[in-house]
């Protein structure tokens, strides 16, 4: 080879190979592999060991329990439109107060050593108290309205914000802190434009657990005490031994959480793209 094509092929700019798509086969195909597996092993148990269907129904009888809700008016007393709009509602109410609170209180803690101090015990010792435990408590003070379920739902949706914001804004590189400091940016400028999108990724992370506990924490107050909500759905049918209406009403709430991780998931892969550079 002779030095000028030596030369010239040194001086051509590398090309990083672009990241390979994730196979269709490994998008779509494998997770449904995965329920048909699911159901079969589940209808094989009933039909063979003979189990009872007061203890495990078999799978086309809580497809039809699941069927005989859905296919009904959206504003039918007797579907699961209703009930389950009321347990959204408000649970998204909860999360916005408690995942609100704890990012400002994270925020709060992550700016000042004396208010992480002050308010990083407190809020260890709230998280370590079981929510069980305290539910009825916050029934009796709120009520058995909706007031209950924003309670439960904004209290376990608190923590996964408050700790994730802390984290990601206290995990700041420090040069880029002092780089804003010599050009006399003020601390809300630092944390807007410094701190703030280096947590993002963080904060997305807490949204992501929040969302879900705040979705949890509202179908608890149901089974505590309320007029409508999913939770009063399954607990009508374990009075009438429904086994087959628990579990249609389980497929709806799974169904929902794994709705509400996947559209935390896309405004996360929007909102933070820099982070998400290199990945599939």
């Amino acid at each position: 080879m002779s030095m000028a094509a030596a030369t010239d092929i040194k001086s051509r700019p590398l090309i990083a190979p672009k990241p390979l798509k994730r196979s269709w086969l490994e998008s779509r195909l494998l997770p449904l592999l995965g329920v048909i597996i699911l159901i079969s092993a589940w209808s094989l148990a009933v039909h063979r060991l003979h189990v009872p269907p007061y203890i495990l129904p078999a799978p086309e009888a809580a497809a039809k329990a699941l069927w005989s809700g859905i296919a009904v008016s959206p504003f039918s007393p007797l579907g699961y439109y209703l009930p389950l709009w009321s347990t959204l509602k408000n649970a998204a109410i909860g999360f916005l107060i408690g995942s609100g609170l704890g990012l400002f209180l994270g925020s709060l803690m992550a700016e000042s050593r004396i208010f992480e101090k002050l308010f990083m015990p407190y809020a260890f010792a709230l998280q370590s108290l079981p929510k069980v435990a305290i539910a009825p408590l916050i029934v009796i003070w709120f009520g058995f309205g909706d007031g209950s379920k924003v309670a439960i739902s904004a209290l376990l949706a608190f923590f996964p914000m408050l700790i994730n914001s802390f984290t990601g804004l206290r995990s700041v590189d420090p040069e880029k802190v002092d780089l804003m400091r010599s050009l006399s940016a003020s601390r809300f400028e630092t944390y807007r434009i410094v701190k703030l999108p280096h947590a993002a990724p963080f904060i997305f992370a807490g949204i992501d657990m929040a969302v879900v506990y705040a979705f949890l924490g509202t179908i608890v107050a149901e089974f505590l005490g309320a007029q409508q909500g999913m939770g009063v759905v399954i607990t009508k049918a374990q009075a009438v031994t429904d086994v087959a209406g628990v579990f249609a009403a389980l497929f709806i709430l799974g169904f929902v959480g794994i709705l509400l991780h996947a559209t935390v998931q896309k405004i996360d892969r929007k909102m933070v793209h820099w982070n998400r550079r290199g990945q599939k």
